[in-house]
């Protein structure tokens, strides 16, 4: 194998998939990446074996061939190499080094065969439709810090897309819980996911996509089998397994008949809370809410450090109401709300509370309160 191409132009995609090589592998060939010189470009691969991602970019091909070398130690080679420095790649007569040439550096690394590059893509995809980046990755924003991180229920490890319907139509929607918080986003559903199977996205691959998704005005083409989610946009291709598992019915947690609602600045809140746990201690985090008519006292007691409270001016008007919350998970939901007002629909102390944006239709919030 043979090519040469810019400096610049082998970075940018093997930083993207050297993030998906783990830095201690036990099965050596999986410390690699896979480089294959076609034609007019060479096509850059890694993998895990449970996430996969393609990347082809534009090079000077001389002699066409594949080989596999260490990924982090060729991205580390390639980022220190100075800007505007023409790359060329070459592998030795006997097949055991490539040889990577930029002026007057050179380096010689080791390489293993490509014929034994695992490939986890085989496999047929039974649903396929097309999406704008800007939605796919504001559905992932907008869910993705509710993934739980407990394993031992790795069915909430990552992000649940399906299909529901709703008044409104067909949407696509996200969901993501860890027991305490849950988060749910929807689009319109696009046409050719009618029928999709409720798939679980892993927390690396969600993680990986909202990286990869730069362009927010491209396009993206995404596949799905039972097992397997496929993303195509630009010059990468991104092969995930899904998490086999069956999320929770989580529809029953979101409470339906909260009646006492209060309308407050989101900005304001934010910064009321932000402000009153600083006297939190890591272990407890708590920070109560007390609802009277029109006011808001925000307060934190912390019995190694002291106390704190803040007031605000509400929208409530129900009968008085104290609820407690963990402050980090309440500034989680807030700064995701974009709207100028949050609303709240509590119902009693201990039941959950539903937050929201002004428009509920797009993304709603559930919070499980804390004793206080």
């Amino acid at each position: 194998m043979r090519a040469t191409l810019e400096r610049a132009h082998l970075l940018k995609p093997l930083s993207h998939v050297q993030r998906v090589v783990e830095r201690r592998n036990t099965i050596p060939i999986l410390s690699n990446v896979l480089i294959r010189a076609d034609g007019a470009s060479i096509t850059l691969k890694a993998t895990d074996l449970d996430l996969e991602i393609v990347e082809t970019v534009e090079a000077a091909v001389d002699q066409p061939g594949a080989i596999t070398v260490p990924a982090h130690m060729l991205h580390d080679i390639v980022r220190k190499i100075p800007e505007g420095a023409r790359i060329s790649l070459d592998t030795n007569p006997d097949g055991s080094t490539m040889t990577l040439t930029a002026g007057r550096s050179r380096f010689a690394l080791q390489m293993l065969p490509e014929t034994d590059y695992p490939d986890i893509t085989a496999g047929e995809f039974t649903h396929r439709f097309q999406l704008a980046a800007a939605d796919f990755k504001w559905l992932i924003e907008r869910t993705q810090f509710a993934i739980s991180t407990e394993e031992t229920r790795y069915y909430l490890n990552g992000i649940y897309f399906h299909a529901a319907e709703t008044p409104d139509g067909l949407r696509l929607r996200a969901v993501a819980t860890d027991g305490h918080r849950l988060a749910q986003a929807q689009v319109t559903a696009p046409e050719g996911c009618e029928g999709m199977p409720g798939i679980i996205v892993p927390r690396k691959t969600v993680g990986e996509l909202q990286r990869l998704m730069e362009d927010p005005e491209a396009k993206l083409t995404v596949e799905l089998s039972d097992t397997k989610i496929r993303v195509t946009f630009a010059n990468v291709v991104l092969t995930s397994k899904l998490i086999d598992g069956t999320f929770p019915d989580y529809d029953r947690v979101i409470p339906k008949n909260n009646t006492k609602m209060m309308q407050v600045d989101r900005v304001d809140f934010q910064s009321a809370v932000d402000r009153v746990s600083t006297v939190s201690s890591e272990r407890g985090r708590a920070v109560k809410l007390s609802l009277g008519d029109g006011a808001l006292t925000l307060s934190v007691i912390n019995p190694d450090s002291g106390t704190a409270t803040d007031e605000l001016i509400v929208d409530f008007d129900a009968e008085p109401l104290e609820i407690g919350f963990n402050s980090k998970y309440l500034l989680d939901i807030t700064s995701q709300l974009t709207a100028e007002n949050a609303s709240f629909a509590f119902a009693d102390p201990g039941s959950p509370t539903l937050i929201h944006d002004g428009d509920a239709s797009k993304t709603l919030y559930v919070l499980m309160p804390m004793r206080v």
